[in-house]
C-alpha cells in the first residue's frame, strides 16, 4: 500500500475499518519476532486481519488451528468464517465435516443437527444444506425432522420459509405412513403449497407405474440413502477371485470388505433381510449346491442348508419372501427346472420349470414376477425371455430380445426391464463382449410388460461380456466384465432419465461374472 501508487501511499493517516487492535498488535510483533500465540478465544480475529494484511503464513496456520478444533458444536460457525475470509481450503473441511465428508462418520451429522449452531442457521444456509445430495443421513425422514426443529426453534420468523425449504426434501421417498403422519401437522396444513408437496409425495406411492413420469429432483435419493453396492467373486486374472468389494456412493470409492469360504465361478447372490446369499457355481473342478450367507453388519458368514440340484450358470433372485435358483447347469446338462428357498421353513423345494433349458441366464423380479432373460441352451445363445408368475405357478413367453445373449446382466428401474452387455454367440476361445444394453419401448425405459417389446438404449463406453449388473439408487450399475482381451475394473452407471452413461469410480480387482447386489446398511 505504501510503496505503490496509489491513495493511501499519499495520506498522513490511514484508517484500517474493522481489524482488531489486539489482533493488529499481535501481528506487528510477529512480524519482528516471527513468533505468533495461536488461542481459541483470538484465533478468528488474527485469521481476519492476517487475511486483511495478506499475510498467507499466518493465515495458513490459523486455518490449520481452526481445522483442528472442528467439531458438531462449531462446524457450521467456522464454515461460515472460512466462507466469509475466502479461505477456500478451510471452508471445505468444515463442509465434509458437517456434512459427513470421506472421512467422517453419519453420527456426526446427526450430532451437528441437535446442535445451537444448526439451530441458529439463517435460511439461505439452510437452503444451502437441504439441497445437497452429500448430507450423511441414514433416511429421509431425519431431514423432515431437523428442518421441522430448526422452523419450532423460531416459528413467527421462519415458519414462511417453511414451502420453500420443504421442496428441497425428497418427499417422495418417505415410507407412507411418514407422509400421511406429515399432512396433518399443523404447520404444513396452513400452507397450500405444503400441502401440494406432500399430495405429489403421495401420488408417486399411490401410482407406481407413473413413476417414469413423476421424475424430479425430489425422487433423486441422497447418496447416504442408498445402501453400497457389493460385488462378489467373478473370475479374475487368477482363475477366480473369492474377494467381496463394497462401493460407496457418497465417497465413490470400492474398498474389499470379505473373503468367500473358497472359489466360486458362475455362481449366483441374492439379498435376503439385509444379508448376501451366495448359491451354487462351480469351484473349478465341480458344480455346486452349497449356500452360504454374509452378514455386512458383523462380517460373518454362516453355512445355509444346500440346494437339492447342483447348479453353475444360474440366476438368483427374491420374489417377495422366498428366493429363486433359476436354470443353470449341473456339470452334464442344462437345466431348466427352479427351485425356491422359503426363509421361514429353511427349506428348498421345487417349482414350475421353464419351458427353455438356460445357463448364464439373466434373472429379475418386475411387477411379483420373475423374468428369465437370454442364456445360454447348449446350442446357442438365446434371445427368448420367460416370466413367472407364483401364484399360478406358471412360466409364460414374452416378447424376445433383438439380438441373442448369453452371460446377460439385468436390472429393473420404476416398473422396466434392462438387459445389459453379454455375448452374442457360445463362448469360442475369447468371446465377443456386446457393448449395447436393451430395454422395452415407452416413457422412461425399460422392457415394458405393457407393451412386451424391446428397444436399444444408449451403448455402454466398452463392450462387456458376463458384467454384474445392479440398480443402486436410481442408476444402473455395470460392474467388470470381459471385453475379449482382459477383465475389466471400469464401472459405469446408467442414467435411464437422460439415457446416458457415465464413468464412476473403478475396482479393486478386474473381474467378470461378479455378482452385483445392493444392500441398504
Amino acid at each position: 500500500m505504501f510503496t505503490s501508487d496509489v491513495r493511501e501511499a499519499k495520506q498522513e493517516e490511514v484508517k484500517m475499518e474493522s481489524v482488531d487492535p489486539d489482533a493488529l498488535w499481535a501481528l506487528v510483533q510477529y512480524a519482528y519476532s516471527g513468533r505468533l500465540e495461536l488461542r481459541e478465544e483470538t484465533i478468528e480475529s488474527l485469521l481476519s486481519a492476517s487475511c486483511l494484511l495478506q499475510l498467507p503464513a499466518v493465515v495458513q496456520a490459523c486455518c490449520s488451528f481452526l481445522a483442528k478444533q472442528l467439531h458438531p458444536s462449531n462446524c457450521l460457525g467456522i464454515r461460515s468464517f472460512a466462507d466469509a475470509q475466502g479461505c477456500v481450503d478451510l471452508q471445505g473441511l468444515a463442509h465434509d465435516y458437517t456434512m459427513g465428508g470421506p472421512s467422517v462418520p453419519q453420527e456426526h451429522f446427526l450430532e451437528v443437527m441437535r446442535n445451537q449452531e444448526f439451530l441458529l442457521l439463517p435460511p439461505a444456509e439452510m437452503e444451502k444444506l437441504l439441497s445437497s445430495d452429500d448430507m450423511n443421513v441414514p433416511d429421509e425422514e431425519t431431514v423432515v425432522g431437523a428442518l421441522l426443529g430448526w422452523v419450532q426453534h423460531d416459528v413467527a420468523q421462519r415458519r414462511q420459509h417453511l414451502p420453500e425449504l420443504l421442496a428441497h426434501i425428497r418427499l417422495p421417498l418417505l415410507a407412507p405412513q411418514f407422509l400421511v403422519d406429515m399432512e396433518s401437522n399443523p404447520l404444513l396444513q396452513e400452507s397450500v403449497e405444503c400441502q401440494r408437496l406432500v399430495m405429489e409425495a403421495m401420488r408417486y406411492h399411490l401410482l407406481p407405474e407413473r413413476r417414469p413420469q413423476l421424475q424430479s429432483p425430489r425422487t433423486r435419493p441422497r447418496k447416504a440413502t442408498v445402501g453400497a453396492l457389493f460385488a462378489v467373486g467373478g473370475m479374475d486374472a487368477t482363475k477366480g477371485a473369492t474377494s467381496i468389494e463394497q462401493y460407496c456412493l457418497r465417497r465413490n470409492v470400492w474398498r474389499q470388505v470379505a473373503v468367500m469360504s473358497g472359489r466360486r465361478l458362475q455362481f449366483g447372490v441374492a439379498v435376503l433381510e439385509d444379508r448376501l446369499y451366495v448359491v451354487g457355481g462351480r469351484d473349478g473342478l465341480k458344480t455346486l449346491n452349497t449356500v452360504e450367507c454374509y452378514n455386512p453388519r458383523s462380517k460373518s458368514w454362516s453355512v445355509m442348508p444346500a440346494m437339492s440340484t447342483h447348479r453353475h450358470g444360474l440366476g438368483v433372485a427374491v420374489l417377495g419372501g422366498p428366493m429363486y435358483a433359476v436354470g443353470g447347469h449341473d456339470g452334464w446338462s442344462y437345466l431348466s427346472t427352479v427351485e425356491r428357498w422359503d426363509p421361514q421353513a429353511r427349506q428348498w423345494s421345487f417349482v414350475a420349470s421353464m419351458a427353455t433349458p438356460r445357463s448364464t441366464v439373466g434373472v429379475a423380479v418386475l411387477n411379483n414376477k420373475l423374468y428369465a432373460v437370454g442364456g445360454r441352451d447348449g446350442s446357442s445363445c438365446l434371445k427368448s425371455v420367460e416370466c413367472f408368475d407364483p401364484h399360478t405357478n406358471k412360466w409364460s413367453t414374452c416378447g424376445q430380445m433383438a439380438n441373442r445373449r448369453g452371460g446377460v446382466g439385468v436390472a429393473t428401474w420404476n416398473g422396466f426391464l434392462y438387459a445389459i452387455g453379454a455375448t452374442t454367440h457360445p463362448p469360442p476361445a475369447s468371446p465377443r463382449g456386446c457393448r449395447t444394453a436393451w430395454r422395452g419401448e415407452g416413457a422412461g425405459g425399460g422392457y415394458d410388460p405393457k407393451t412386451d417389446t424391446w428397444t436399444a438404449v444408449a451403448p455402454m463406453s466398452i463392450s462387456r461380456d458376463a458384467v454384474g449388473v445392479c440398480l443402486l439408487g436410481d442408476r444402473l450399475y455395470a460392474v467388470g466384465g470381459y471385453d475379449g482381451q482382459i477383465y475389466l475394473n471400469t464401472v459405469e452407471a446408467y442414467d435411464p432419465q437422460t439415457n446416458e452413461w457415465t464413468q464412476v469410480a473403478p475396482l479393486c480387482l478386474g473381474r467378470a461374472g461378479a455378482c452385483v447386489v445392493a444392500v441398504k446398511l
